[in-house]
């Protein structure tokens, strides 16, 4: 079954609610992204920091599905934030994806890293800082709208000060915020200021603490596996995982689970169902303000989300 729920950006253009994620595991992402495409996914989310740009290229065309069915998102990465930099570093993702276009190029972070080829630039162990301000970075982006090589723009794992400042700056209010989000950490008024704003949500981590790369909240179990969500899938046969991305779509935002196995790809696009107002209510209940994602220090000396639920 093919993805069926589409959600609309500010631009007019339809996103499909359920993406496939392709960070980690750069060689198993060829054949991943065939699968999820012969399976039905049409959103393939991917970074120039991931490395596998060229392996979605080679699943897209392995998949051999038309290019407009497909909605592509990249992401322009911290060591090209000078100005003069990001359309260089979006030809360059272009090259590898094998597309004159991407829909969405999304700033990955606000924070810059030292300009150059080096993806992180370090002077002993520490990540040097760029001096470019994501306002500049931002309006560069807004000029390869202008040429046609993104159809839309946005950002990802930006705080609230830094997306007004952004919308008061700017002349293109973000198409797409790309956020950590999961029952665990739900970022209910944040969201909700995206929807005053016209701005669309994408959930990374869907799944919370589900990647092994997350050591926080270890303790807990896994958010899949949280006794309200398995409860609620029984009633509609579904998994605690499914039943995690159906809230988020519910919610109207679009979600990007990733997996390299046939079986849990065509699980994830399961996640697409429809979850009764009660079943939402239930949990929207679940909040903990959790937050897995936080590389605040390590980059650059950046202290990301500083006005948001989940900072420790």
């Amino acid at each position: 079954m093919a993805s069926t729920t589409q959600l609309k950006l500010n631009t007019g253009a339809s996103i499909p609610a359920l993406g496939f994620g392709t960070w980690q595991d750069k060689d198993a992402q060829e054949e991943a992204v065939y699968l999820a495409i012969k399976n039905g996914y049409r959103h393939i989310d991917t970074a120039r920091v991931y490395g596998t740009e060229p392996a979605v290229a080679a699943g897209i065309k392995k998949a051999g599905v038309p290019r407009e069915e497909l909605f592509l998102v990249t992401k322009l990465w911290n060591n090209s934030h000078d100005p003069k930099s990001v359309e260089k570093a979006l030809d360059a993702s272009l090259k590898d994806l094998d597309t004159d276009y991407v829909d969405l190029y999304l700033m990955h972070w606000p924070s810059p890293f030292k300009d150059g080829d080096d993806l992180f630039p370090k002077e002993g162990d520490k990540t040097l800082p760029g001096d470019a301000d994501y306002v500049d970075t931002y309006k560069a982006m807004e000029e390869c709208v202008k040429k046609g090589k993104a159809k839309a723009i946005g950002v990802s794992n930006f705080s609230k000060a830094e997306m007004e400042r952004l919308l008061k700056e700017t002349s293109t209010v973000p198409a797409a915020h790309q956020l950590e989000c999961h029952p665990w950490l739900q970022q209910a008024a944040f969201d909700a200021w995206h929807k005053e704003k016209g701005i669309h949500v994408t959930q990374y981590s869907p799944f919370g603490n589900q990647n092994a790369i997350y050591s926080k909240g270890e303790n807990l179990g896994k958010l899949i596996e949280d006794p309200t969500l398995v409860a609620i899938g029984k009633k509609y046969g579904k998994s605690g995982a499914q039943v995690a991305l159906a809230w988020g779509i519910a919610h109207g935002r679009s979600v990007i689970p990733k997996s390299k196995t046939e079986h849990r790809i065509k699980q994830n696009l399961e996640g697409d169902f429809h979850l009764e107002a009660e079943d939402v209510k239930k949990i929207d209940s679940l909040d903990k303000k959790l937050r897995f994602n936080d590389p605040s220090g390590s980059f650059g000396g950046w202290n990301f989300y500083t006005d948001l639920d989940g900072k420790a």
